[in-house]
């Protein structure tokens, strides 16, 4: 499985985010992004998930199995995407009916995260730190061999950062791969990375417009449905 990208360009608002973004990663690698706020990293991450189409360039998902590409990808957005008056559980259930259940269950992936004792808890009730880490589960739970992840040390502590690092590095040791930005080192040995800095302003360009990171409001769950769990 090997995504590609070639010469990827981003306008919002006609204004330019950034432009001639190229790379390639295979299964078993990691691509880390990082740059200043608004340098496009949540765009950049958007249009690999198919949510945002880019101004110009393109983005191939190569694999052997058959899946259409959007139903590889799992993400794990800048904001959570839990609904808060649902239990944990609830939340995992229905992701897992949507996107495709893993071996992975509900119970091993609360585990691994630290939050088998909040099964039963509405997220409203959880600390945006615990929050965060019920997103990690729902990637463990979920069929999708492609993680990219926004800020996915967002709200963590040092303790739970490792943790997240352990997770990351056992899905690239089981072949996945993970695209992820981050404005925090995420630990994750031979990862390529890329900085997105800003572009030279075209003639025609006013100056750059620099996104919120917290812009990508849709990207909540923004997955393509896959077969119903068991």
């Amino acid at each position: 499985m090997i995504l590609t990208a070639n010469n990827l360009s981003c306008r919002r608002g006609g204004r330019l985010i950034f432009r001639d973004i190229s790379f390639r990663v295979a299964s078993g690698s990691a691509l880390v992004i990082t740059g200043d706020n608004g340098a496009g990293k949540s765009s950049l991450i958007a249009m690999i998930a198919g949510l945002l189409p880019p101004a110009g360039g393109d983005i191939t998902l190569s694999n052997d199995q058959e899946r259409a590409p959007g139903e590889l990808i799992g993400l794990m957005a800048h904001r959570d995407g839990l609904k808060p008056s649902l239990t944990v559980q609830e939340n995992l259930s229905w992701a897992r009916r949507l996107l495709g259940a893993s071996a992975t269950g509900i119970g091993e992936a609360l585990e691994a995260v630290g939050l088998s004792h909040a099964m039963d808890m509405p997220v409203e009730h959880l600390s945006a730190g615990q929050r965060r880490r019920v997103s990690l589960a729902r990637l463990l739970t979920c069929s999708r061999p492609v993680w990219l992840m926004d800020e996915p040390a967002g709200a963590l502590d040092q303790r739970s950062i490792r943790g997240l690092t352990a997770l990351m590095q056992r899905h690239l040791a089981g072949g996945g791969m993970i695209i992820a930005a981050t404005h925090q080192p995420l630990g994750l040995d031979n990862a390529l990375t890329l900085h997105l800095a800003p572009p030279a302003i075209d003639a025609g360009d006013e100056e750059p417009f620099w996104e919120d990171d917290d812009c990508e409001d849709e990207l909540l769950m923004g997955y393509a449905p896959a077969r119903a769990a068991p």
